[in-house]
């Protein structure tokens, strides 16, 4: 083995036996490994310094093997560098791969589908859309809904205008509500929301199930007002944002009264009724002041923001389904205006609607002239 470690071969072994193979090796590899020392004690690896079009000048600096990785991996500033080699005294040399960095180097996303070994465009982003980085494209800033309100319905502007002052002037003349933003300005910040229930759906598709979620959002005052609203959407928080909107559209009146001597406010259902929805039934008895909600959780919140405080309750069908559980409580509480009562039978007065009240206000412009495009005919 003396002839291995001088670099020799060993004249006691065979040519192609298995030690003779093994002593070969480790003496070209201890022979590459003092050639590489050689070449960079004499200066192989040259300089480093700016790609020639952000290149000022002399500002150039030798570098160590030592310093080769670090410089390379943290170049200053966003220039690329280019590693610049020494002729050598030995024509036959080539540079290790890891040191071939005759090229420039490009970002990975700029490079074409060949480094990457045919696959195409590349890491990051969808390859060839400039700035655009990753699906969906540029990241665009939230929506500042709340900043100013410019109402589009003529409702809408009567609410901004001052001239609608409460919501049971809108139901006295049965006008539909089309805008949120006219329940945020007449109930204010009493209005509370709560969500009741968030449920994935899925449809059936070519390429397997699609799931969103379904939200379930009720909304009340506590003082006679309720609504309840249900969106389905691909993400949580866009369906609990739809919900809460259209629960805001949805807003209906409660209609509170007695169970015994009309003393005090109102605090229970004026009667008997009964709601529905699917195979639920949920059937509401007034109770005498003290008695409280007596009913299931799912009812028991919508009670409690439509404003009743005394009730008995009594459901049945497949209360589990908590969708068809809240929407038959949501349909018991819009039945309470639905019976007429002898406390009703005085004549009622028919006044002017605001949308007859208001005509001159309603037919000024709103400030932003029509522009109507010039459409060209064509002559047949």
């Amino acid at each position: 083995m003396e002839g291995c470690e001088a670099g020799e071969p060993d004249p006691e072994l065979r040519e192609g036996s298995s030690r003779g193979r093994a002593c070969e090796e480790g003496n070209a590899v201890r022979r590459c490994e003092a050639r590489q020392a050689r070449e960079a004690e004499n200066g192989l690896l040259g300089l480093i310094s700016p790609s020639p079009s952000s290149w000022a000048g002399p500002a150039q600096r030798p570098i160590t093997g030592q310093s080769l990785h670090k410089t390379l991996a943290a170049p200053p500033g966003n220039s690329s560098f280019i590693l610049h080699r020494l002729p050598l005294s030995d024509p036959d040399h080539r540079p290790p791969p890891s040191l071939a960095f005759d090229r420039e180097e490009e970002p990975m996303a700029e490079r074409g589908g060949g480094d990457r070994g045919g696959f195409g465009r590349g890491f990051g982003g969808r390859g060839g859309r400039g700035d655009r980085g990753g699906r969906g494209g540029r990241r665009r800033a939230p929506r500042q809904e709340e900043e100013k309100w410019v109402p589009v319905t003529k409702l809408g502007r009567l609410v901004k205008e001052g001239k609608i002052h409460s919501l049971e002037q809108i139901y006295l003349h049965s006008l539909p509500i089309k805008e949120y933003q006219i329940i945020d300005t007449l109930v204010g910040p009493s209005l509370k929301d709560e969500v009741m229930k968030i449920m994935p759906v899925q449809k059936q598709t070519r390429a397997g199930q699609r799931t969103r979620f379904k939200a379930f959002v009720v909304v009340g005052d506590n003082n006679g007002h309720v609504g309840l609203g249900v969106k389905c959407s691909k993400e949580v928080a866009t369906a609990i944002r739809g919900a809460i909107i259209l629960a805001k559209l949805s807003v209906i009146p409660v209609r509170r009264g007695y169970w015994g001597n009309k003393i005090g406010k109102p605090h229970t259902v004026p009667c008997k009724v009964t709601g529905k929805c699917g195979s639920v039934t949920v059937r509401m008895v007034p109770a005498p002041r003290g008695a409280g909600i007596v009913a299931a959780r799912v009812p028991k919140k919508v009670l409690q923001f439509a404003g009743i405080e005394d009730v008995f309750t009594s459901s049945r069908g497949s209360t589990k389904t908590l969708g068809n559980f809240v929407k038959a409580t949501f349909d018991c509480l819009l039945k309470t205006y639905g019976f007429l009562t002898p406390d009703l039978w005085r004549e009622s007065r028919f006044i002017k609607s605001p949308f007859q009240e208001y005509t001159d206000l309603l037919a000024k412009p709103t400030g932003k002239p029509l522009i109507l495009d010039d459409v060209e005919r064509i002559d047949a």
